[in-house]
């Protein structure tokens, strides 16, 4: 009893030593291994850059305090004792990734299917939040697409509990949507005027709608690979009247109306880059430029309205611009983010010169320039 309270006291103690920093208010840093100032940018030189390397999300390593290093040797030893009591801390960093989307407000979603949860990243007041329930009583067993709300919240899409739960900007279960009528929701997009909900549904190889209110509108698609049919659906988005759809299985994306009429499409299996042989996330930024992840060999591919692939960023690996088993894809006004789901983080580009992706497709190399301009 006497060893337990004099290790407890010397916890006690370290804490007031290595936590004197807890009462400084933590900062967001997109930057948290990258504190040089050389950026990479795509394509290299001499092409003209287009995007630029920003950060990178990977969990409570984003939100230092000020004059702290993150896991600096206090923190690590302040682990350490506490593991020796028997409750380890476990960090709270991303697992595996699989979606991100961000509301333009400086909140980013990511969800994560091993951690089983949809974590919140708010750059503004430099939180970090991991929502873990579906229902009230139901925890997330295979989160994947998410989609914004109207309320500020997000609804995702979880495979495994067949329906789309509808949390508030707190997190909270708000409702569910779906059950019964999915079954391995994998995608979702929102419109945000009709306020209708678009389900890529990998079980039936369909696209489901449903209204805010959570009523099954309609279906469309179905099995196979002419125009307009599906094989293993998995993410969608919304963009300018459009559904976008990777039709997985395939090897393409396909674009519908909002009615699910099928417009255009393009992509096939293949072993050259730009070829998609097992795509996953796809979005759209304001230019039309269309992103996709290719998971097979580890790509970012951005493609221009007809399919012509404009440039490719990428290529295996843990390094800089370089990805792992990526899966998700967004844009929004100001950055690209990528889910490189083996890697445990979301790669965060930024638009570069006029924002529009390079007329000459590169080979995905990156270059370097001088962030701060010398």
């Amino acid at each position: 009893m006497r060893v337990g309270r004099s290790l407890t006291a010397l916890i006690v103690a370290v804490l007031l030593l290595v936590s004197g920093c807890a009462q400084i208010p933590a900062v967001f840093d997109y930057r948290p291994y990258n504190e040089s100032k050389q950026t990479p940018v795509w394509p290299a030189a001499p092409e003209i850059a287009r995007y630029g390397f920003v950060g990178q999300l990977t969990g409570e390593e984003n939100f230092p305090r000020p004059g702290e290093k993150t896991l600096n040797i206090g923190v690590k030893f302040l682990r350490w004792l506490v593991g020796l009591v028997g409750h380890g801390e476990e960090p709270v960093i991303l697992q595996r990734p699989q979606a991100v989307i961000s509301d333009g407000q400086g909140r980013v979603f990511v969800s994560d299917v091993s951690r089983q949860a949809v974590y919140l990243f708010d750059t503004g007041r430099a939180e970090l939040n991991v929502w873990q329930y579906a229902a009230k009583d139901i925890r997330f067993e295979l989160p994947i697409g998410m989609a914004l709300a109207e309320d500020g919240g997000v609804l995702v899409a979880d495979a495994s509990l067949r329906l789309i739960a509808h949390l508030a900007s707190n997190g909270e279960p708000l409702a569910q949507i779906g059950f019964g009528d999915l079954e391995h929701p994998t995608g979702l997009a929102r419109d945000p005027v009709s306020g209708w909900i678009y389900v890529a549904d990998r079980g039936s190889n369909s696209i489901k709608v449903f209204s805010a209110a959570g009523e099954l509108l309609s279906e469309f698609s179905d099995f196979g690979e002419e125009e307009g049919q599906l094989n293993g659906p998995t993410y969608l988005f919304w963009q300018d009247e459009k559904l976008y759809v990777t039709d997985t299985l395939n090897s393409r994306i396909q674009i519908f109306s909002a009615q699910g009429d099928y417009l255009s499409g393009f992509g096939k299996r293949g072993l050259y880059l730009g070829d998609l042989p097992r795509p996953k996330g796809v979005a759209v930024d304001k230019a039309g430029n269309v992103y996709v992840v290719e998971s097979f060999y580890d790509y970012l591919l951005i493609f221009n309205q007809d399919g012509e692939l404009l440039l490719p960023i990428g290529g295996s690996g843990n390094e800089i611009g370089q990805f792992y088993l990526p899966a998700g894809v967004w844009v929004d006004d100001d950055y690209v983010y990528v889910a490189d789901t083996f890697n445990g983080r979301v790669i965060i580009f930024e638009y570069l010169g006029d924002g529009n992706a390079s007329d000459v497709a590169g080979d995905g190399s990156s270059g370097i320039v001088d962030a701060a301009g010398d």
